[in-house]
């Protein structure tokens, strides 16, 4: 496959510049436990499962999970969180020590470590159970101690690594940052060279600049919501008290047909079934809208709206969405991706790597950690052999419809991005090729449809094709920025879409994208029109009127 082997190895690149990158992440540390238990019977006592305990797991959970990833991508992690003096805070040490993390944390005998115990039947969580919440905020000495671990960390760290440390800042809104501490990590700000941020409540961290957040889909309409409903609408200043708001355990929704920068959110949440699935609204589609007012509302300069099994909305200062995508997945397997993936995003961009690769390396690190169930880790050998894996150079250019729909969905779950195009490619020329150049640049694998000959008269006459489409597709085939090339016999390629579903559908012509047929397949499906312009002069049409000017008609397919 053309420019695949290309592209792994600049992937792998990445991966490869960011060993040994160290990075300092502070924030609410907790335990998962994880229990599996066989159930063959019912209780007499009242309809339930009686269930023989089979095995325990334990696992850092939340910026101890965090921790544990960066470590394991490569990077050198330092973990600054308070943690009770208890059985489940020492096994939260001992996770640490295994994944080879700096620990920083700081004991606290008033304060239990939280953790989450899951109990399963097979893969099923049956239940979970929540303990050590933030009972009682830390005490002025615990506070000053904790202020103490991350001015000495940042520092060892600094020198360790001879340059300005990477930030991590996961705030679950359990007591591990107080204002305090909040106002400390905003005041030295520039101690740090990148910054991320993964906040249950990002209105409390407007004044730390983040490099990149990370919010949920509901995490993204809470801050919407508060900034809108505030007085002016304004996200200026730092938020140094947890105000008393109501917070949703389910998904919020983001506005449905509210103009970007209009500043409103629903009033009501849009409740999964309520009004059935045609009712529901994209939530790719509502993030995107929404990406500008959140980097301004944050003062990031990237914003990445994770969508669970979805896959994520991101975008950077230029303002371009770039949409990444998973695989549906049961619950007891994603505990814990999106640590993967901010650890990956944070690394890479830490790295100076592109805005795109490392939404890209994010995706693919929290997926490729969704196979089993149990908290989440991606390590760095599984994400190079995952690249490996997506830039195999065994697929052919020319393929079927059926076996490029397999092929644009094992790229999806790696976190690649589809684009398609297609047309009659009748006479090869400049602007044909310029054209499929910029396509392949929107994302990671181009894939061109072409019309078979009976589509193409059809569509232009019974003169035309000039080429047999087996000539056509050699050329396309021959083409560095192709790759993939079908072949389709209707008219519109709406068959083709479907199966496919292109993250950008590009077309050629100097209209806005409303105006291709195929837009409102394509964003139904979640995908994006981009229109590209021809390069004047440069035409099949023009080519044929020169030859046929200079003594002759164009010969049709298939004669001499």
């Amino acid at each position: 496959m053309a420019g695949a082997a290309a592209e792994q190895h600049r992937l792998a690149a990445v991966v490869e510049s960011w060993l040994g990158r160290p990075v300092l992440v502070v924030g609410d540390a907790m335990l998962d436990e994880w229990r599996f238990a066989d159930s063959d019977r019912l209780c007499r006592e009242a309809p339930a499962p009686i269930l023989t305990l089979r095995r325990r797991i334990s696992a850092a959970g939340g910026a101890a999970n965090t921790a544990v990833n960066i470590a394991a991508l490569g990077g050198r992690a330092a973990l600054v969180a308070p943690i009770g003096a208890d059985v489940a805070g020492d096994e939260v040490h001992d996770c640490l020590d295994r994944a080879g993390v700096w620990d920083r944390t700081v004991s606290h005998s008033s304060r239990p470590t939280p953790v989450k115990r899951r109990m399963l039947a097979g893969s099923q969580i049956l239940l979970r159970e929540d303990s050590g919440g933030p009972a009682e905020p830390l005490d002025d000495a615990g506070v000053a101690r904790l202020l103490d671990a991350l001015a000495c960390a940042t520092t060892e760290l600094h020198a360790a690594g001879g340059a300005a440390p990477t930030l991590v800042v996961c705030d679950y809104a359990l007591g591990a940052l107080p204002a305090p501490v909040r106002g400390w990590l905003v005041a030295n700000r520039e101690r740090y060279a990148t910054v991320a941020l993964d906040a249950h409540d990002l209105a409390d961290w407007r004044g730390l600049a983040p490099t990149v957040v990370t919010p949920s889909f509901a995490e993204a309409s809470r801050l919407l919501a508060h900034t809108a409903a505030r007085p002016g609408g304004g996200g200026e200043g730092l938020h140094l008290d947890h105000p008393d708001r109501a917070r949703s355990d389910g998904p919020s929704e983001l506005t449905v047909g509210v103009a970007p920068g209009d500043g409103r959110v629903a009033a009501e949440e849009i409740e999964p079934g309520a009004r059935g699935d045609a009712a529901r609204p994209d939530r790719a589609v509502l993030a995107e809208s929404r990406l500008a007012e959140l980097r301004q509302h944050t003062g990031a300069d990237v914003v990445a709206v994770t969508l669970d099994t979805e896959g994520a909305v991101v975008a950077g200062p230029d303002g371009e969405p770039n949409r990444s995508h998973s695989n549906p997945m049961p619950a007891s397997h994603t505990v814990g991706a999106g640590d993967a993936y901010l650890a990956a995003m944070t690394l890479a961009l830490a790295a100076d790597a592109p805005l795109p690769t490392a939404a890209q390396l994010a995706q693919l690190a929290a997926t490729i950690t969704v196979s089993d169930t149990g908290t989440c880790v991606c390590r760095r050998e599984d994400l190079l052999t995952a690249l490996n894996r997506s830039g195999d150079g065994d697929a052919p250019t020319l393929v079927g419809a059926d076996e490029l729909a397999t092929i644009a969905g094992a790229h999806r779950r790696a976190g690649r991005s589809v684009v398609f195009t297609n047309g009659c490619f009748d006479v090869l020329h400049p602007g044909h090729v310029r054209y499929l150049e910029q396509a392949r640049a929107l994302g990671d694998l181009l894939v061109v449809a072409v019309n078979a000959d009976g589509s193409v008269r059809r569509l232009k006459g019974a003169d035309r094709p000039v080429n047999p489409v087996e000539d056509r597709v050699a050329l396309l085939a021959a083409l560095t920025h192709v790759d993939h090339v079908v072949v389709f016999e209707e008219d519109s390629p709406a068959r083709l879409i479907e199966a496919i579903r292109p993250d950008i559908y590009v077309k050629g012509g100097d209209y806005p994208p409303e105006l291709v047929p195929e837009a409102p397949l394509v964003r139904r499906l979640g995908g994006q029109v981009r229109t590209l312009g021809y390069v004047p002069d440069r035409s099949t049409s023009a080519i044929i009127d020169r030859i046929r000017a200079h003594g002759g008609s164009a010969p049709v397919a298939g004669q001499a």
